[in-house]
C-alpha cells in the first residue's frame, strides 16, 4: 500500500528531468507519502539530459545537489555490482533496476513500463508504474496530503508565479493528466 515513507520507490531520470513530474514526485515525497530513492547513474543520465536542452552546467550541478539536500537518504550505494547480472530490453535501464533491488524498493516509476517487463521486475519483488499512476495511486489512498502537498507546490511557483489551473494544465501538457484531472476535482 502507498501510504507512507515506508514505500520505497526509485525515480528513473524521465520522471526527475521534466520540471513538473519531478515537482510533484518531490513535494509529495517532502510530505512523506512515499520514499524516493536514486542511483547516481540515474543523476548522471539527468544531467546529461539537462545539458542537451540547454540548462547551463553550473546551473545542472544546483539542481541535482537541491535533490540530494533535499532528500539526503534517498541516494542509493553500492548497486553496481547487480547491473551486469541482469537482463532487460534496454541494457541501459539495468542500473535502474540494480538501485531498486539495492534498496529494497517496492515500485520503478518511469515513463519507459515496457523495458522494465512486470514478470522479470516481479521475480525481485519489484513493480513498475508510470509517474501518472504511481501518483493516482497516492492521491487515491491520502487525498487530504495529496492535495496539501499539491497546493504548497503552486504556491512556490513563483518564476512565473502560477495559479492551480496553470500547474494543472502544465501537468496535462507533461503526461499526468490523470493525476492533474483528480487533484482537480480534490479542490
Amino acid at each position: 500500500m502507498i501510504h507512507s515513507v515506508r514505500f520505497i520507490a526509485v525515480l528513473d531520470t524521465n520522471v526527475v528531468y521534466p520540471v513538473i513530474i519531478r515537482d510533484v514526485l518531490f513535494w509529495f515525497a517532502y510530505y512523506d507519502l512515499y520514499t524516493p530513492k536514486w542511483g547516481e547513474h540515474i543523476f548522471d543520465e539527468w544531467k546529461r539530459v539537462m545539458l542537451e536542452k540547454g540548462v547551463s552546467n553550473e546551473e545542472a550541478d544546483k539542481r541535482l545537489a537541491a535533490a540530494n539536500s533535499a532528500f539526503p537518504d534517498a541516494l542509493v550505494t553500492n548497486y553496481k555490482g547487480l547491473i551486469d547480472n541482469l537482463v532487460l530490453p534496454d541494457q541501459d535501464d539495468r542500473h535502474v533496476m540494480a538501485a531498486a533491488i539495492k534498496t529494497n524498493a517496492n515500485l520503478i516509476v518511469t515513463n519507459n513500463i515496457k523495458d522494465f517487463p512486470q514478470e522479470y521486475l516481479q521475480s525481485f519483488g519489484l513493480n513498475v508504474k508510470t509517474a501518472d499512476d504511481f501518483l493516482t495511486d497516492i492521491i487515491d489512498l491520502n487525498q487530504e496530503h495529496a492535495l496539501a502537498a499539491f497546493k504548497e507546490m503552486v504556491l512556490n511557483k513563483k518564476n512565473p508565479k502560477q495559479d492551480e489551473f496553470d500547474v494543472l494544465n502544465l501537468m496535462r501538457n507533461a503526461g499526468l493528466k490523470d493525476t492533474a484531472n483528480y487533484l482537480h476535482a480534490l479542490l
